[in-house]
């Protein structure tokens, strides 16, 4: 049963909470993209932070599901 737990974990993505979002960290085109500092709810991943990009408006507080907790982005460097 654990099994099929983790295997509908691993398609469906992971939950997590995000802590802070960095102000001045914002790119793409329009300024969509955001860079972000997060906590990991579930998996074998769990209350590990990790720092992402996410697109679209987001705030502290807000949960979101990543597909992945491998991935660790690099910070965003604004000219």
């Amino acid at each position: 049963m654990a099994e099929q737990n983790e295997a509908e974990n691993r398609f469906q993505g992971f939950l997590a909470e995000v802590i802070e979002v960095e102000k001045r960290a914002k790119t793409g085109i329009y300024g969509e993209i955001y860079f972000i500092v997060c906590k990991i709810l579930e998996g074998k991943d769990k209350n590990r932070i990790i720092k992402r990009n996410v697109v679209g408006p987001i705030k502290s507080g807000d949960i979101i599901r990543l597909p992945d907790t491998n991935r660790e982005a690099r910070e965003i460097k604004v000219k």
